[in-house]
């Protein structure tokens, strides 16, 4: 049986891009499979199993999808440039990009690369008064020597790009890309394997969504597959408890439970919803952090407008949208045993 920290390293070390996402619903789809009564891919993308129990139906979902590039031009000389796969969402990305190892997508197979930029002795006087990395500042060195040796390699304009760190421990630590959602999977994985299904007091579905980053995409049509009457949605919490960020703004830290979210930037979550968890936590012993994210959004979002009782539970997260994104394993534990909880317990 895998442990928490394995799966995890497997979801987030797979590229998945949004729109690209079958890697880890196919990856899920093998694990969930002999616990599930039923489990398909929807038309979107989205992996939907159902696992049972009596009582209202209940969806726990998470997204597949993690940040990316996607190739938008290739030098004479065989370096690569590029764009973001997020719509309208143009950030400068040299800072966290820049020595990043990188992973290309082509054709014919993938490609290894590095990001980079003018660095050091070449640079010119005006170069050196830049403030950052601008998109066309940042570039890939595959190795290559040429555009056609780049072509011949599979890879094209348009091909997917992402970042391919290996995920990793820093004592209680793990740190990695793609953490958003991935985090939110890895502890579904984990809950499915400490879940009795006799022992359920809701009808419980598990949801792995898609193109949550292009605006919440795959959860658009998560009430096609059932009549939810509620939703927990998983996603990665901010946390402020770094250098830089005042606790006036972020008052949640690493190691302190998962998040119970009250609004972000887009709706508030149920009032009943989120404090039935809390209720629920507090019988339980399990410590919890409360917060309203001002610059956020998930696919909860999507679900309230379908019509769905949400709560958002988001483990803190420090460095979010980038290839170093960290969380605190303990957070992550308390996250399986909160759900649980509340899934054998009457609202």
């Amino acid at each position: 049986m895998s442990s928490l920290f394995e799966v995890l390293k497997t979801l987030t070390e797979m590229p998945g891009l949004s729109g690209n996402e079958n890697l880890i619903n196919g990856y899920l789809h093998e694990r969930w499979k002999p616990h599930a009564q039923e489990i398909m891919l929807t038309s979107v993308g989205n992996l939907v199993a159902h696992i049972g129990g009596e009582g209202p139906k209940a969806v726990i979902t998470a997204h597949a999808d993690e940040h990316g590039f996607l190739v938008k031009s290739i030098s004479q000389d065989g370096f690569l440039f590029l764009d973001s796969t997020r719509s309208g969402l143009r950030p400068p990305p040299g800072l966290y990009a820049v020595g990043q190892p990188a992973l290309i997508l082509g054709r014919q197979g993938r490609v290894e690369g590095i990001f980079a930029t003018v660095t050091g002795h070449v640079m010119s006087a005006q170069q050196r008064e830049k403030k950052e990395v601008a998109w066309d500042d940042l570039f890939i060195d595959v190795g290559a020597e040429s555009r056609e040796e780049v072509l011949a390699w599979g890879i094209t304009v348009g091909c997917p790009v992402v970042w391919n760190p290996p995920t990793r421990r820093l004592g209680r630590l793990i740190c990695g890309k793609a953490m958003d959602d991935r985090m939110g999977l890895a502890v579904m994985d984990e809950l499915l394997r400490s879940l009795e299904v006799g022992k359920l007091q809701y009808d419980l579905y598990l949801a792995s969504t898609v193109q949550e980053e292009l605006g919440m995409v795959g959860a658009r049509s998560l009430s096609q597959v059932a009549d939810f009457d509620l939703a927990l949605c998983l996603d990665c919490g901010m946390a402020g408890d770094i250098p830089l960020v005042d606790e006036r703004d972020m008052p949640v830290r690493l190691g302190g439970g998962p998040v119970l979210v009250h609004k972000d930037a887009y709706v508030h979550y149920s009032p009943r919803l989120t404090a039935t968890l809390g209720a629920v936590a507090e019988k339980a012993g399990i410590p919890v952090q409360h917060a309203v994210f001002p610059s956020y959004a998930s696919d909860g979002a999507e679900l309230i407008r379908q019509g769905i009782e949400t709560a958002l539970i988001a483990p803190p997260m420090r460095y979010t949208h980038s290839p170093f994104e960290t969380v605190h394993e303990d957070d992550l534990r308390k996250m399986v045993q909160l759900l649980k909880a509340f899934l054998e317990s009457k609202a």
